[in-house]
């Protein structure tokens, strides 16, 4: 009797997931109640981790910033970083608020599924949506065709898109 494989929906289980930090509020470790921080090591592995995924990653630190200090140059070696990478599915932590012209600067990428998301409050808060956020741009990344995506608070948008509403401090369609 022949065994069945089971195999994941989208991606080759086979290829790791190529995550890229960047920095922003995800990683944010803040030191007083004036807002004083800094951007700390990332949270992706830990997110993963006690979300108990078991799909292969790595992980690849190109900036280590707010969103609101990333340089073009910073963006260029971003894109230059996951070209160089033969990882055809990329999950890209990222402040919010830059969010989408990195995103777009990316979209220069052929054959590759790139999701971009972040959080409105860090990942070391009790109370945060950084959890959520990685985990369904770890999905999306494994399911959706090659394009640039952004991945915030239940909606994935195409990166050419979007915007982010800072009236009310979401991501809509633009």
């Amino acid at each position: 009797m022949a065994r069945k494989r089971s195999t994941a929906v989208g991606a080759d289980t086979r290829e790791p997931i190529l995550v890229v930090t960047t920095g922003g509020t995800i990683d944010k470790v803040y030191f007083d109640a004036k807002s004083e921080f800094e951007v700390g090591r990332s949270m992706v592995g830990d997110l993963l981790r006690e979300a108990q995924v078991h799909a292969p990653y790595e992980t690849l630190e190109v900036v280590r910033k707010d969103s609101l200090d990333l340089t073009d140059e910073d963006r260029e070696s971003i894109r230059r970083s996951i070209e160089a990478k033969p990882n055809r599915r990329v999950v890209v932590t990222h402040g919010t608020d830059t969010m989408t012209q990195t995103a777009r600067a990316l979209v220069v990428i052929e054959g590759k599924t790139i999701v971009l998301t972040g959080a409105l409050s860090p990942a070391r808060f009790a109370n945060t949506d950084a959890a959520f956020n990685v985990g369904m741009a770890f999905a999306a990344a494994q399911t959706l065709p090659a394009g640039v995506y952004i991945a915030m608070n239940g909606r994935v948008f195409d990166a050419r898109r979007v915007r982010k509403d800072r009236d009310t401090n979401r991501f809509v369609d633009d």
